[in-house]
């Protein structure tokens, strides 16, 4: 995608109001400020979080997102036009996601009677893996609406995509995903 036509389309998801807001935050935690970063974490967390686990093991979401985030707070000054955040931020998820599934590591399976948290249905692991298999722009979109709980006007702001985008994008995910289930 051209980078000009790119540009345009997350200024254009972004109203006027949230340009100078945005603005300030990002140039705010570039300098340093940790509140400011805070409100960058805050926002963009969910959209973050929905990338990678569209990508990685459940297991390395949690760690692979504060990697994301430590990232952008160490890069945050080379990021030229501050409109570009959510697309610049989603970028970086990715690369991270991509390295991450590069390295070979070897697993060791934990003891069966080893005490945790709550488990997880079996089904949601295999709805999930269906939704992995989706084109990028359907999995990360739907992640971001029925895990992360966004709507679809957050999700335009955040990835910079636009509203309508954000509808088709979502609309066309579910219909595969149904398929997809249907199937299995």
């Amino acid at each position: 995608m051209d980078h000009a036509l790119e540009l345009h389309s997350v200024l254009s998801a972004l109203t006027p109001r949230d340009l100078p807001r945005l603005h300030l935050t990002i140039r705010a935690a570039a300098g340093g400020d940790r509140d400011a970063f805070a409100r960058l974490y805050a926002d963009y967390f969910r959209m973050v979080h929905a990338i990678l686990l569209g990508r990685v093991p459940r297991r390395d979401v949690d760690d692979l997102v504060q990697d994301v985030f430590l990232t952008v707070f160490t890069r945050l000054k080379s990021l030229r036009e501050p409109a570009a955040f959510g697309g610049w931020l989603a970028t970086i998820a990715r690369n991270r996601a991509t390295d991450h599934l590069r390295q070979t590591r070897e697993q060791v399976e934990l003891p069966k009677d080893m005490p945790g948290g709550d488990s997880i249905d079996a089904d949601t692991f295999a709805v999930l893996d269906i939704v992995r298999q989706l084109p990028d722009a359907y999995r990360e979109t739907l992640l971001m609406r029925l895990v992360e709980g966004m709507s679809g006007a957050e999700i335009a702001e955040r990835t910079g995509l636009t509203p309508g985008s954000v509808r088709v994008n979502l609309h066309r995910g579910m219909t595969l995903l149904r398929e997809k289930l249907e199937w299995k």
